[in-house]
């Protein structure tokens, strides 16, 4: 039988989602777990990776076993889970369901502190400059949902098939000194929203037009946009199914 996931995370005492032979991630903490219970080798299967001290909202993963899994099973994992690693539930799907593939739309969210604040340490990029111009930060972001080749925000030694996203939402909101960035697509490249977070933030402080942020995407060279922003302020906010309901 196989089963869905749901599960939130901490990200800062891990090195990404994705398991690693020398250091501590994730999937690798939800394996052992579930291995255990479970009295049987379980390696689950994620609906994408997470960078090392990126945050986790809401991601799902899948994994088969025999047994069939008790109600309760969600409060035995998260008795089991270090505490900065939470599910909310889990539960049957059709055997060809899958965490990956099946994703329709992933949603992420970054998070700017304009100031300094000691309760914000773990989960916001603190920056000094109050100067920002939101409105073209906007008008810039705006124009990712023109393109489809994002290569320019790519880290580059990564193993893709395509560079292409379909970016559906792309959008700045500012409340007193907490500035967020939303960003939704079907897919993301490897370090994508860090990067394009980083340009942006340089059209905002003058130092990129939104002109000169259009012909960086066209470019498709990483060298051409900003430099990639703290991990600490990135969420993994979302992730859409088709045949779940929200």
């Amino acid at each position: 039988m196989r089963y869905f996931i749901e599960f939130s995370y901490h990200g800062k005492n891990y090195h990404g989602w994705q398991k690693q032979p020398d250091a501590t991630s994730v999937q690798e903490k939800l394996n052992t777990v579930l291995s255990t219970i479970l009295r049987t080798e379980i390696d689950v299967v994620g609906a994408g990776r997470t960078d090392a001290g990126v945050h986790a909202k809401q991601l799902f993963a899948h994994f088969d076993v025999e047994t069939k899994i008790e109600d309760n099973f969600s409060f035995k994992l998260n008795s089991m889970l270090p505490e900065d690693i939470v599910v909310s539930k889990v539960f049957l799907v059709t055997d060809d369901a899958h965490a990956r593939f099946d994703a329709t739309q992933r949603s992420y969210e970054y998070k700017i502190w304009l100031g300094r604040s000691p309760f914000n340490l773990d989960f916001s990029w603190q920056i000094h400059s109050q100067l920002l111009n939101i409105e073209l930060m906007n008008k810039a972001a705006s124009l990712l949902l023109e393109y489809e080749d994002f290569q320019c925000f790519s880290k580059v030694k990564t193993e893709v098939y395509t560079y292409n996203c379909t970016v559906t939402n792309a959008v700045w909101k500012l409340d007193g000194k907490d500035l967020r960035f939303y960003i939704s697509a079907n897919r993301f490249l490897r370090n994508m929203v860090r990067a394009i977070v980083g340009t942006l933030v340089d059209v905002g402080l003058g130092k990129t037009t939104v002109e000169e942020f259009r012909k960086i995407i066209e470019s498709k060279n990483r060298s051409n946009a900003g430099l990639s922003v703290p991990a600490k302020g990135l969420f993994l906010a979302k992730v859409s199914y088709d045949y779940i309901k929200e």
